[in-house]
């Protein structure tokens, strides 16, 4: 048998895993027409035809939104910047509530706060860790003005039930798609099953410009106050019919000409890299050795998954062995990936701590020093930020493991190495186990 790293052996690997890099010819082709175009940025602050911005940022716009069979594409400069435009579009405001994952990047959350709005928390469903339409349910007030979706590591929540939900209530559904660019939900592309969804363009995504974001909607309307929040609407109203003022205070938001030609070319090269994501992920799961209290968790027969991380199932008590002893010795069998040196292996227990437990949410402190929004006069609910508030979001966060060993990136023959891995800890389990036990 061959000994764990952790316990003195030599490890798996140590060349580092290739790293996600699909910048290519074209992208850099792209750069310098614009930059030998002279117009980096052709957005103006009041209204003029350059409200919009430049040949680039419509041509992307318009070319996501019909890849997305949407009417239409709103380009920001992150997807953290699209959320909070969609959330002022919605025309949420103080006293209202926003129902959110706790299960997610934090400007999921914010997004809400950021208009003085406070966040409710909804459990997530177990089995595709999105937001469990029962939880919405019972979250729902006479004060709930939205509900955000993530589709949490590229799986799409179940839109149908919560599209009716929100009918029942008259509710906008924001979709928060940052990891899930070409999922699917019975066929239909997740961004366009609620009112507004928003994706991203960061460097780690599946594609990206470095950072960058965009917005799609069926709604004219919404269409045109995300354009107006995105760019300093309370310089422009003068110059439109606007039907309300709420919300109509701007801010820059916008992308440049560079980033939105790279998210063209990006854009071109996505359904190919996602399938990718898609044939590697199967290759690891059809492979991976047994080990005991370890699951691939499943996926719904009705959506298609983009993996922008996969999640393994973990039952400490079968396996008689801790998550974090067995992630530290999967660790020591694997090296980083390149150009993400720092971060560790791709594998992890969890994803983030629920957000409720932050310290914003512990403190009911945000804006100012009077606890706004959440003691904010207008606002006349009851908050309950405490531990316990989300169950099953807390007992994902202590038994899942996520891993991103699945990236286009990788050879079959780079998974072969963290399938080895895998492999090894299997055969070390009591030597493991002893270690534990000190």
């Amino acid at each position: 048998m061959t000994k764990l790293a952790l316990l003195g052996g030599d490890p798996v690997r140590t060349k580092l895993f290739p790293a996600h890099n699909f910048i290519g010819e074209a992208e850099k082709q792209k750069v310098m027409e614009i930059m030998d175009s002279g117009v980096l940025s052709r957005f103006l602050g009041v209204w003029h035809d350059d409200f919009y911005g430049g040949d680039e940022v419509r041509g992307f716009e318009r070319e996501w939104a019909d890849s997305y069979q949407a009417k239409h594409g709103v380009a920001v400069n992150s997807c953290t910047s699209g959320l909070y435009a969609a959330v002022g579009a919605a025309g949420v405001g103080p006293g209202d509530e926003v129902i959110v994952s706790p299960y997610t990047m934090v400007a999921s959350v914010t997004a809400a706060v950021a208009f003085n709005a406070v966040p409710v928390f909804a459990d997530i469903d177990p089995q595709n860790f999105c937001l469990s339409p029962d939880s919405i349910r019972a979250r729902i007030t006479e004060r709930t003005k939205a509900i955000i979706v993530v589709h949490l590591f590229g799986h799409p929540a179940d839109m149908d039930e919560i599209m009716d939900i929100a009918r029942a209530h008259n509710i906008t559904v924001i979709e928060d798609c940052a990891q899930a660019p070409c999922a699917t939900y019975k066929g239909r592309p997740v961004g366009t099953l609620g009112h507004m969804g928003v994706f991203s363009l960061n460097y780690h995504k599946h594609i990206h410009s470095g950072e960058g974001g965009i917005v799609v909607t069926n709604d004219d309307r919404l269409a045109d106050r995300l354009c107006l929040i995105r760019n300093h609407a309370e310089a422009v109203v003068t110059g439109r019919q606007v039907d309300s003022l709420v919300n109509m205070v701007g801010f820059n938001f916008r992308l440049g000409e560079i980033e939105a030609g790279i998210g063209r070319i990006q854009l071109s090269k996505g359904q190919g890299l996602v399938d990718r994501r898609r044939r590697n992920l199967d290759y690891f799961n059809r492979n991976l050795p047994s080990l005991p209290g370890l699951s691939i968790s499943p996926v719904a027969g009705d959506v298609e998954h983009s993996y922008y991380a996969a999640v393994l199932n973990y039952d400490a008590e079968e396996a008689g062995l801790s998550r974090d002893v067995l992630i530290k010795a999967l660790h020591g069998e694997l090296p980083e990936t390149d150009m993400r040196q720092g971060l560790g292996p791709m594998i992890s227990g969890g994803y983030v701590k629920p957000i409720y437990l932050y310290p914003m949410f512990q403190e009911l402190t945000a804006y100012g020093d009077l606890g706004c929004p959440f003691k904010c006069p207008h606002y006349k609910g009851q908050l309950d930020y405490g531990a316990g508030l989300c169950p099953e979001t807390e007992k994902a966060h202590a038994t899942i493991i996520t891993h991103e060993y699945m990236q286009p990136s990788l050879a079959e023959s780079d998974i072969d190495d963290v399938l080895a891995a895998f492999a090894k800890v299997a055969d070390n389990l009591d030597a493991l186990r002893s270690y534990a036990a000190g």
